[in-house]
């Protein structure tokens, strides 16, 4: 846990330097790298603030917030990150209930509403994935109207195969993708066996926000979204060729970029730190 004490031991120039970054690689590529809030899940709900004053301290410039931060009135909330420095272009929100959450998204000003997960009773048929594709041109245009964006995150289990066609086959062909856009978890991509590069070339600037985590190599790849599916590592400490994604996902149109980890080894400031200095030397 990260109290507000903790965060004020961070020595001064430990911090000068952070700063001096970020000032650094804003200037350099204006390139929006930001974190999901549910990598740091534990410290945020105990101390939102510090959390965020960590995340601004280590260089990132926005965040992407979370169903269990949403205890915060929405005001509050969006204080507390544009008063670190930060911004909050994107929020995750669960299917069930997100339509009660269409005013609390609003008035936090997120540009995205993206729905990060189906409930699992729709994993296991095409039925199930065409029935959520309907909600989410129910949802897009409601959300379009806010003068918002509607988006879903992947997994791994969208990639079971119905036939001839996987589930995220039918989520992407039967959502209207002026109304449904995506974003790709490059690592969830990675792992059901799937190539990054090719998805952002495929649906090109359909893909408008990017998760980035890495995968250790030695671990079969899978369509089952379980433990044993989760081989996460910082990013450019794994497997995935992120030069080809972040240079690909730039000619495509990609306007955020989220460092993620679900779960993992190293402490999650530690995780972050590691994974944001990779970032900033690739465009270095």
């Amino acid at each position: 846990m990260i109290t507000r004490r903790d965060f004020m031991k961070v020595s001064a120039g430990a911090a000068g330097i952070l700063a001096a970054s970020k000032f650094s690689f804003a200037k350099s590529g204006q390139f929006p790298l930001g974190v999901q809030l549910y990598t740091v899940r534990q410290q945020a709900e105990q101390d939102l603030g510090a959390v965020l004053a960590h995340i601004s301290m280590i260089g990132y410039t926005e965040v992407e917030t979370y169903w269990n931060v949403y205890t915060h009135p929405a005001k509050k909330l969006r204080t507390m990150i544009v008063d670190n420095g930060l911004s909050v272009p994107s929020g995750h929100f669960d299917y069930d209930g997100l339509e009660s959450k269409l005013d609390y998204a609003k008035e936090l000003g997120v540009q995205y509403m993206i729905c990060p997960m189906l409930p699992k009773t729709m994993w296991t048929s095409a039925d199930g994935f065409k029935k959520a594709a309907a909600q989410f041109n129910i949802w897009g245009e409601q959300i379009q109207k806010m003068g918002m964006q509607f988006g879903f995150h992947n997994h791994n289990y969208e990639f079971q195969k119905f036939g001839n066609v996987t589930g995220f086959d039918i989520l992407t062909k039967e959502a209207d993708p002026k109304l449904v856009y995506l974003e790709m978890d490059c690592y969830w991509i990675t792992q059901a066996g799937q190539d990054p590069v090719a998805m952002l070339k495929k649906y090109g600037s359909r893909i408008q926000l990017l998760h980035l985590k890495d995968r250790l190599a030695g671990f079969p790849t899978s369509q089952m979204l379980e433990p044993s599916a989760e081989h996460m590592t910082e990013v450019g400490s794994g497997t995935i060729n992120w030069k080809a994604i972040i240079d690909t996902a730039q000619q495509t149109g990609v306007k955020h970029y989220f460092v993620e980890r679900d779960n993992g080894s190293t402490p999650p400031f530690e995780s972050l730190r590691i994974s944001y200095q990779y970032v900033r030397k690739l465009l270095a």
